[in-house]
């Protein structure tokens, strides 16, 4: 099937899509303060750079696109032209994201995932990363 935007429309609308501060990111880092947790953003020393980065509690969390990281809901869709190239790219992402979690997990990180289409539903993000957080907050006082 033929995309439905020109080449150069749709080179421009993919060169608009940010890897830092998206809008589910800022979602997350304003439950993660509300809740009282400090963290860092993006530190470059460890593998794949995530989102929010917590030393103290050695948790870290990843926010994914759903389209990007496959994450399989309806977001998560595939351009009907040039469909080989993006079912590379995205199968590239997801093993590059699967590497990152097994590597942070190896250096004794506690990683979590949270998807774009989770940051709608402020309630259940805020319980999702108290608990996640406040397990290892207990653990490590």
């Amino acid at each position: 099937m033929v995309d439905r935007l020109s080449k150069e429309h749709r080179s421009w609308l993919m060169s608009r899509v940010r890897g830092k501060d998206t809008t589910p990111e800022m979602v997350v880092r304003r439950v993660a303060h509300g809740l009282g947790f400090r963290y860092r953003l993006h530190r470059k020393d460890l593998p794949g750079k995530p989102d929010l980065v917590f030393p103290k509690l050695r948790s870290v969390i990843f926010v994914h696109g759903c389209f990007w990281h496959r994450h399989g809901c309806k977001k998560a869709t595939t351009p009907k032209s040039n469909t080989d190239f993006w079912l590379a790219k995205f199968e590239r992402n997801v093993e590059r994201d699967n590497q990152n979690k097994a590597d942070l997990r190896a250096q004794g990180w506690r990683v979590k995932t949270i998807w774009e289409c989770e940051t709608r539903e402020i309630e259940a993000l805020t319980r999702e990363v108290q608990d996640f957080l406040s397990d290892q907050q207990a653990a490590n006082p």
